[in-house]
């Protein structure tokens, strides 16, 4: 069978998806790699360990199908930054999304009237995660280094360079920089100068179609034959989008990994500065916007690791708490958590935030405080939702992926409280097979994107009886976060002096 790789570079590991003539996605290879969060508010990788897993993902499958791909497509996780010099040699470790050093000048840019300047222009909302605070921090606090810097890219960057020795970024990943004007394509001048950095310490800006055919295979990365052709691809949010279908009007995608994400795509760029619900780009006529979440399956497997004590997590842990919490009524007896154990971003965008259980009594077991775990990531991504919706958009069914959809207990609360329709569109990495898809349009398959063969998914409808339950403690959680945030932000400045 012939078929498309579609690449996903996460976070916390690189997974390779083969997909069919058919659309649909058949086989699959992931490897790992590590984060390092030893010291406060740092989030560090090395990209020369993803390079590895790169390699390592497409050889294994490649090599198990038993023949070469049409074409390769890359997906990646948004936000990193890496200090290289002229030959893509790493300077220092790779900064992630969640890396927060960065917290403070945010808050001063978001202080002031540039802040939202910036925002306007980039469609990037002003956070620690943004590749510009990051920059902006490196300049202030390592200013000898900032010097040295030949250029700042991200890890598809890092990537593409080692594939084809040039710098070169799609306008996805550069449309969640900060950096970029996001109506315009180019380099934002604005950002440049706030940043302190010109254009030339950048890498050249492409379409997310853009291909290249003159891949030469070396000895360490062999498995596939010379000239194969490779598509520059978009981030790993805007492909989950089209990986779930998620690109017509009314459709939006929902993500819950180890964070979350709620996206919906259109014509035009959707900005909610209250929210600062992001606006990016999947190609040059479509936006998606939508707003992040830090805390989606990491505040679970937080949760399970302390209460039950165990230092490795194995499925059937994650099933026997899901199990016990699901014959719960909504709202686990009146005991409600707000998720924000890594701080949050959308809506609030308050690295300082923290997780909180309230409304503790006598009668809560572990499986309370499991339901109300889960129910609060899915307050977060409601929380998202009602922010889209305030700026105008009109969302009727949500196409889910990520690990969450293993989980029809999870799912049907997700649906719940939202109280909109669930489809889930496929069960392997939304995104790689949104960047399969978008490689299907850009090497001349298909003059559009294909969409997911609907014929498997499955559907789950809201409660509507529980969903008028989930919106008087929805209406309760948005009211925690408002009455606390003094609380929170005088405890962060406890905890780091």
């Amino acid at each position: 069978m012939k078929y498309i790789l579609g690449i996903d570079i996460g976070t916390g590991s690189t997974k390779a998806v083969a997909v069919g003539q058919d659309h649909i996605a058949f086989d699959s290879s992931q490897f790992f790699y590590p984060t390092d969060t030893s010291e406060p508010q740092h989030s560090e990788q090395d990209p020369e360990l993803i390079w590895q897993a790169f390699q390592n993902s497409v050889t294994e499958l490649v090599s198990k199908l038993g023949y070469p791909p049409l074409a390769i497509s890359l997906s990646s996780a948004m936000h990193s930054v890496i200090a290289v010099d002229e030959q893509c040699n790493a300077l220092a470790p790779m900064m992630t999304w969640a890396d927060s050093r960065s917290a403070a000048i945010a808050d001063e840019l978001l202080a002031s009237p540039l802040g939202l300047k910036l925002y306007r222009e980039t469609g990037t909302p002003v956070h620690s995660m943004s590749p510009l605070c990051k920059i902006i921090w490196i300049r202030e606090n390592q200013p000898e280094f900032f010097k040295g810097v030949y250029k700042f890219i991200s890890i598809k960057e890092y990537i593409w360079y080692r594939l084809f020795h040039t710098f070169e970024a799609d306008h996805s990943i550069a449309s969640c920089s900060g950096l970029m004007d996001v109506e315009k394509l180019v380099w934002s001048k604005l950002a440049l100068s706030t940043a302190g950095i010109t254009v030339a310490q950048l890498s050249a800006l492409v379409s997310t179609t853009y291909l290249r055919n003159d891949f030469e295979p070396s000895t360490s990365f062999d498995v596939l034959k010379a000239r194969t052709p490779f598509v520059m691809g978009a981030s790993d949010g805007c492909l989950a989008n089209l990986g779930t279908g998620a690109i017509s009007p009314g459709i939006a995608a929902l993500t819950i990994g180890t964070s979350g994400a709620l996206r919906v795509s259109g014509s035009q760029a959707a900005p909610n500065e209250s929210a600062m619900t992001f606006s990016y780009r999947l190609d040059e006529e479509t936006f998606i916007n939508g707003g992040p979440v830090n805390n989606g399956g990491i505040a679970l497997k937080w949760h399970l690791k302390n209460l039950f004590q165990k230092e490795q997590l194995a499925a059937a842990d994650y099933a026997d708490a899901l199990s016990q919490m699901e014959q719960l009524n909504p709202g686990a007896e009146g005991l409600i958590f707000l998720p924000y154990l890594q701080g949050e971003r959308a809506p609030i965008w308050d690295s300082k935030s923290c997780g909180t259980f309230f409304g503790m009594r006598l009668i809560h077991q572990p499986r309370h405080f499991t339901r109300a775990v889960i129910e609060g990531i899915c307050f977060a991504l409601n929380d998202v939702l009602k922010s889209l919706e305030e700026s105008g958009q009109q969302i009727s069914q949500l196409n889910v992926s990520g690990g969450f959809v293993s989980s029809a207990a999870w799912l049907q609360i997700m649906a719940d409280i939202t109280g909109k329709r669930l489809v889930l569109a496929t069960a392997e990495d939304a995104s790689a097979v949104g960047a399969a898809y978008l490689a299907v349009k850009a090497t001349g398959i298909s003059s559009t994107y294909p969409l997911p063969d609907r014929g498997e998914s499955t559907t789950v409808e809201p409660d509507q009886a529980n969903h008028v339950i989930y919106q008087q403690y929805f209406a309760v959680y948005r009211k925690l976060y408002a009455n606390l945030k003094g609380l929170m932000q005088e405890l962060y400045t406890l905890q780091i002096s």
